[in-house]
This record gives structure tokens, C-alpha cells and sequence, in this order.
């Protein structure tokens, strides 16, 4: 069953076209990272998600209009934009008080048994807290929140790693279950590949590449080459070459493994890399690159 279901997504603010024709659908219990350089386009599709923003095309959330029946929809949803946006001047226990108040699948005692594994005392006000300590009291509001979708937007924006690192373990341990959906737009790359199921690029509002992680593996390719088989490699097509210590490595879109073999060392190129490769593709930026 379709968690998010999007068709022709069209936004534009004056001259600049935030969405140019986004399709989009997310099956329910999957984590998607929704990746792209700024002015990419991610925040406006989030909030059109979310019912912040009204969209041109079809879209359905949960089986809702977000815009029409954002009320309604937000019962079933939360959200995380920023670890700021939590009130300076309220206490922990205030918090805890203020979610029980206005959400009604908010289970407190839960939010309790996650703040506990913390350092965070509950008279401490937000603005006494580290930039690491507030992340994990803000997602221990959300992880009390039985929601059957997850928005976050730069969750981890402002955090050492550590923290970063901490914050995506127990997202994936504390709180997805397998019925949940999350959605997670995010600069740091390399820190969500390994909870993602599924993967799209955006750039300049259009979809470059829309692939679950498995597909993924198996599509894409990076070899490491020697001088010596340069010009070999270069001649099956990559989609994307640097150099590395006096070595190539180049990417490359259904080449079989055993051709790559016989030139290098083969492996599939991380997530980060594969990006920098099909956002510098001409083709991928005019036509799009889908799965």
C-alpha cells in the first residue's frame, strides 16, 4: 500500500519552478532519503507532504489531501525540520506536559523511557541544553508519537558527529518497526545510507534518479584502474570518472561486473559518489535518470 502517492507535482515561486513534474511513491514501511543540492526542490516537496505548501498535480497522503485534509492527516504524521525549534524557555517536563496535551497518540511513558538512557534532566530548559542533547529529547517526543509516517528535514543540521550518529541509531532501532514510513532529507549522505530502503535525487525540481537501494547495488558499478586499463575502461562508458592517487575510478549504469573485473578493482560506489556522478550527468539533468 502507497504511504505517499505523487503525480506531476508543480510549484513555482514567481520565475524560480521548485517542482518541475515530480512523480513520487512511497510504499508504506519504507525509509526514503530524499537527497539534492540546495534550491533542489526537497523542502518544497516536503511541505507540500506535509500540507504546508499547495501543489499543482495529484497528490495523496496517507489516502488524504495534505492541503485539503491536513487536520486530519497530521494526526497520523510527524515532523522534524530542525532541532531548533523547540522553545528556549521550556523546561523538559513542560515539553513532555505540552505534547501529552495536544497529541493524542503521544504515549508519555515511552518519552520517559527514552529520555532516561540520557543525560537530560527534566527541569533543564531547552536553551541549557547542548545542540546534541536537544536532538535527543526531540526525538524522544517523536518517537512517543504513534505516527505511521516520519518527515525529517535536515534533522541533524548543527550536530557533531557523534550525535548524528546516535540520533539515526535510534531512529532505526527505537522507532521504525517496519509499518512505519520515513522520509529523511539530509546534507549527510554517507550517514543515512545504511537505514535507507530507498533513494531519490532531486535537482532543479525533477527527479534524477528514483531507485530503492537494492536496485540500486546491483545497477551501478565502480572500478579502480591502473594506467595501464584507463583507456579500456573509458571505452565501456562511465558515467562519472576522478582520479585517486594516480588511479581512476569511474562509475558506471548496467556494465556487467565480470567486463569491470578484468580492469580493476570492482565495487558498488557509495551513495555520496553515485550522487556526484549523476548530478554532473547531462543527460540525468535533462531528461532524468529513473530506476
Amino acid at each position: 500500500m502507497s504511504c505517499i502517492e505523487a503525480h506531476r507535482l508543480r510549484k513555482a515561486y514567481g520565475a524560480t519552478v521548485a517542482l518541475d513534474g515530480v512523480d513520487l511513491r512511497v510504499e508504506e514501511g519504507r525509509i526514503l532519503g530524499l537527497i539534492g543540492p540546495n534550491g533542489a526542490g526537497k523542502s518544497t516537496a516536503l511541505n507540500a507532504i506535509l500540507g504546508l505548501t499547495k501543489v499543482e498535480g495529484e497528490l495523496k497522503v496517507l489516502g488524504r489531501d495534505p492541503w485539503a485534509e491536513r487536520d486530519q492527516l497530521m494526526r497520523d504524521v510527524c515532523f522534524i525540520a530542525d532541532v531548533a525549534v523547540l522553545p528556549r524557555w521550556m523546561r523538559v517536563r513542560q515539553a513532555l506536559d505540552y505534547v501529552a496535551g495536544v497529541h493524542p497518540r503521544f504515549d508519555r511513558a515511552k518519552a520517559e523511557g527514552f529520555l532516561a538512557r540520557t543525560t537530560i534532566k527534566h527541569a533543564s530548559k531547552v536553551r541549557e541544553l547542548s545542540k546534541g542533547m536537544v536532538a535527543q529529547l526531540h526525538l524522544a517526543l517523536i518517537m512517543a508519537i504513534d505516527a505511521r509516517l516520519l518527515v525529517l528535514d535536515e534533522p541533524t543540521l548543527g550536530l557533531d558527529l557523534l550525535y548524528r550518529k546516535q540520533f539515526y541509531d535510534s531512529l532505526l532501532n527505537d522507532y521504525f518497526d517496519g509499518d512505519r514510513t520515513i522520509v529523511v532529507s539530509t546534507h549527510q549522505v554517507d550517514e543515512i545510507e545504511h537505514i535507507l530502503t530507498d533513494v531519490v535525487f532531486l535537482d532543479r525540481g525533477r527527479v534524477v534518479l528514483d531507485s530503492s537501494m537494492e536496485d540500486l547495488q546491483s545497477r551501478y558499478l565502480e572500478v579502480i584502474v591502473g594506467p595501464e586499463n584507463l583507456a579500456a575502461a573509458r571505452a565501456l562508458n562511465p558515467i562519472h570518472e576522478r582520479g585517486l592517487f594516480g588511479r581512476s575510478i569511474l562509475i558506471f549504469d548496467r556494465v556487467g561486473r565480470d567486463s569491470l573485473a578484468a580492469l580493476g578493482e570492482v565495487r558498488t560506489p557509495g551513495l555520496a559518489d553515485l550522487f556526484v556522478a549523476l548530478m554532473g550527468a547531462p543527460h540525468a539533468k535533462a531528461q532524468g535518470v529513473a530506476a
